[in-house]
């Protein structure tokens, strides 16, 4: 099985034609709309570029999505492993298509312009679970999780079985290598790039060698349908709903990767107390559904190490979004998660000679 990289930064996108959307919302879509306007949207870190298309009538707005390569879409801006299977459509289409029979709520596809690129999707609005957790009230905030949870539970159990093998991302999943690759993203932009030198090699190898025995215990566990992105800014909250969005990079990996991008996220901190609750709430959902966890106290230790790899990945993927792409904004986030790193390997002795090994090098894990 081999590991891939993800695709490099394409070039800028021409802005899509405005008549060639009036001309799809009048004569494409189920319904029939009239465009009052189109407006871009913030972008993210991803190649892909969003507007909003503003109806008269109900809808009153459809979300347009732009391809950065019309015909590039077997391409993943994330490295995978497997994926074997051919693929015949964009994978937002086929993992979408697999989810609409799981019962979460993802955005209906109206209508897919494969010349221009462009996708008319349902519009959940721009309420983010960041930005509606911003200045809630904990119970507030502790409601909207437990509901995006729920989410999850649905998206795990349902989403798993039985196996869909027209769905790509049964056929790519989190093994050894691809877990060490986002190590080696960390070590390579977290340290290398940010530092301006590597580890030293007695160092490198001690690191590598723990995060070799931590990628082994969690390619180890049970398979499930993992989003790979579930976190506050791809969740949406679209009045009583919870709508999830940028799944195409879907795969199969443990239980608790999802939770940990969800509980242990990059842009909002949640109470210790509340990220205790919440690993309850999920793992009552999965037994609410028919999948009991007999050992409660390991899988939160499964959790917390998924956590360390989540996080230590997404700091070093902070870095390369800023050397590589030029978009620095993710920068402000990296001590959030590498604090989370930190706490971890203080809760687990066994970690000691991990963090003795690579603190030297990275600031947020030295003692304050």
């Amino acid at each position: 099985m081999t590991t891939t990289n993800p695709a490099a930064p394409a070039a800028p996108l021409a802005p899509p034609d405005p008549e060639r959307i009036a001309q799809t919302v009048a004569s494409r879509l189920p319904f029939r709309g009239e465009m009052t306007a189109l407006s871009a949207l913030a972008g993210d870190a991803s190649n892909r570029r969003y507007f909003r298309i503003a109806l008269k009538g109900t809808p009153s707005g459809l979300i347009l999505m732009q391809l950065a390569d019309p015909e590039g879409f077997k391409k993943s801006e994330e490295a995978v492993s497997g994926a074997s299977a051919q693929i015949t459509e964009l994978p937002f289409i086929n993992v979408l298509t697999h989810l609409q029979r799981t019962g979460v709520t993802v955005p209906t596809l109206h209508y897919f312009d494969r010349e221009a690129g462009l996708l008319y999707l349902e519009d959940f609005g721009d309420l983010t679970l960041a930005e509606a957790c911003r200045g809630a009230g904990p119970a507030r905030i502790e409601a909207l999780y437990r509901q995006a949870i729920d989410q999850l539970v649905l998206l795990q159990v349902n989403g798993t079985t039985p196996p869909a093998p027209g769905c790509i991302a049964f056929h790519r999943r989190f093994d050894v290598p691809l877990l060490m690759w986002e190590f080696d993203h960390f070590l390579e932009y977290g340290i290398t790039a940010r530092l301006g030198q590597p580890m030293k090699p007695a160092d490198d190898s001690a690191v590598r060698a723990a995060f070799q025995r931590i990628a082994e215990l969690l390619a180890g566990q049970p398979q499930v349908f993992v989003h790979r992105d579930y976190h506050s800014r791809n969740l949406m909250v679209d009045g009583s709903r919870m709508g999830i969005i940028d799944f195409q990079d879907a795969l199969m990996g443990p239980a608790t990767y999802d939770l940990a991008s969800l509980l242990k996220d990059a842009y909002i901190e949640l109470d210790d107390a509340v990220v205790d609750g919440l690993v309850e709430h999920f793992l009552d959902g999965l037994t609410g559904l028919g999948v009991k966890v007999n050992d409660r106290t390991a899988f939160r230790r499964v959790f917390d190490f998924t956590s360390i790899q989540r996080n230590l990945k997404a700091a070093g993927r902070f870095v390369y979004i800023d050397r590589v792409k030029h978009n620095p904004k993710f920068l402000a986030d990296i001590p959030r998660v590498l604090g989370y790193v930190k706490r971890n390997f203080l809760k687990y002795p066994e970690l000691a000679p991990l963090r003795q090994h690579l603190a030297p090098y990275v600031a947020e894990l030295q003692s304050s």
